[in-house]
């Protein structure tokens, strides 16, 4: 990648009069020395992955600790009997969150989106949309470009590893890439792209990584509905014509600071937060035995 921040692929795009999608997939394209169809079918198979996952769930599996599974189906059966309060929209966008982080729990294929623990934010988000909308695939794999854009500048300038700094840096990062492509899709311009990214990240900013058992199940699961809810609120924000009054390559900067910051207990460890409460004890306990 040869991109260290946002700026500089806004920059990019201004300077040749190519979308930011564009401007990601060259980037690729020379990075891989592949041919533009090439990396497409990559997108593609990467995109196409995330639907077979979440056609594929199956809300008869609980995951081997028994911590998490069927809560996909739970929220769906709500959907469907109007018990939601936010609408249909993010009534499926939450399911679809659950489900893929049970698949994941339970060993299914799932796509690392940035990562395996954040792996509902960017599918529950684009799949929903697509569904609705009825999007053509190739605005869909022009979303992704977007959203990879993205986590690669943070990637860069931070990190994507909850070990490392977090879960701001795993469903933060998920979150700022679904809502960068969420704003793509909704007709947000180059700067509400990263903008809506920026404000996504910033609402995540100090999340703490404390997997109870040391399993990516409780509280990731659940953590990525609030990643894909919180990328559709920023998006919309962003297309409002609403901006990060921090910048956003800063807000990202601000994530690295912020994780690096952090204690090891909360960095992935199972040893603070939710880890360490009695309930958090037991369930180690049991793990272990």
């Amino acid at each position: 990648m040869s991109f260290r921040s946002l700026d500089e692929i806004v920059s990019k795009c201004e300077e040749q009069k190519k979308p930011f999608w564009r401007i990601i997939l060259e980037d690729d394209m020379e990075e891989r020395m592949v041919s533009a169809e090439e990396s497409m079918k990559l997108m593609e198979k990467l995109y196409l992955t995330m639907k077979s996952a979440d056609a594929s769930y199956d809300d008869k599996l609980m995951s081997s600790s028994r911590l998490v599974g069927q809560d996909g189906a739970r929220m769906d059966r709500a959907v469907r009997e109007g018990k939601v309060i936010g609408g249909d929209f993010i009534g499926v966008v939450i399911a679809k969150a659950l489900k893929m982080g049970e698949s994941n729990a339970c060993m299914k294929k799932i796509v690392a989106a940035p990562t395996a623990g954040s792996c509902g934010v960017i599918p529950a988000v684009l799949l929903t949309y697509e569904e609705k909308y009825q999007v053509p695939l190739e605005r869909m794999l022009e979303a992704m470009y977007v959203a990879s854009g993205i986590g690669e500048v943070i990637a860069e300038r931070a990190s994507l590893s909850g070990a490392a700094g977090g879960c701001q840096a795993e469903i933060g990062s998920a979150s700022a890439m679904a809502a960068g492509a969420l704003a793509y899709l909704n007709g947000g311009d180059n700067l509400s792209i990263i903008h809506a990214a920026a404000m996504s990240l910033k609402n995540l900013l100090g999340l703490v990584c404390d997997t109870v058992g040391g399993l990516v199940e409780v509280p990731c699961v659940k953590r990525n509905v609030v990643g894909a809810v919180n990328a559709i609120a920023s998006a919309d924000m962003a297309v409002a014509g609403i901006v990060s009054r921090i910048p956003p390559d800063e807000v990202i900067d601000a994530m690295r600071e912020v994780g690096e910051a952090l204690p090891k207990s909360l960095r992935e460890t199972g040893e603070g937060g939710l880890a360490a409460t009695p309930t958090g004890q037991e369930v180690m306990k049991h793990i272990i035995r």
